[in-house]
């Protein structure tokens, strides 16, 4: 008796199971980079609020040793005079400095509250180690762009969708 109820609320689990509600998609983004515009203030949408930044200014500098005068052995193989080796070094722009655009909280919304808010979220996700003030001092925007950084946008300026995806503010429903 006890074994075919075990079976039967196996079986009503495994049931249960395929019964998963509308799968949402969370309202965050793979990447910031597709929200990033160059060039001009962009305008519009109505209402949007946009802020801008400098992409940093990338070189890569490589070094190398080239072989100028190889070694002298004597006929048992002790070095008589040692190689000398030249150093060459060059640099070369991997990325120019560019002005980027994005979508913004506007001003309005950035309270105390708000930048409060904004520092626990941050520190949430230890991003943010310093109190929770509601200022947005030097420390809260190192985070921000922490944070940003890894999905594409390397600004201490918070973006839109740095901010929806911190939860702190709202995903419009076509956004899902």
């Amino acid at each position: 008796m006890i074994g075919t109820r075990v079976i039967a609320c196996m079986g009503l689990m495994l049931a249960m199971g395929g019964c998963v509600g509308p799968l949402v998609r969370p309202p965050s983004i793979d990447g910031f980079t597709i929200e990033l515009v160059e060039g001009e203030q962009p305008q519009g949408p109505a209402g949007a609020c946009w802020a801008s930044d400098l992409t940093p200014l990338i070189i890569e500098t490589v070094t190398e040793q080239s072989l100028s005068v190889p070694e002298k052995l004597d006929a048992v193989g002790n070095v008589l005079t040692p190689a000398v080796y030249s150093t060459n070094t060059r640099q070369r722009i991997v990325q120019e400095r560019r002005e980027v655009w994005f979508r913004a909280p506007c001003p309005e919304e950035l309270t105390i509250a708000y930048h409060a808010t904004l520092q626990r979220a941050l520190k949430a996700r230890g991003l943010y180690l310093g109190p929770v003030t509601g200022a947005m001092d030097a420390p809260t925007m190192e985070a921000i762009r922490r944070f940003q950084a890894d999905r594409g946008l390397d600004s201490p300026v918070l973006s839109l969708a740095a901010a929806r995806e911190l939860g702190l503010a709202a995903t419009a429903l076509q956004d899902l």
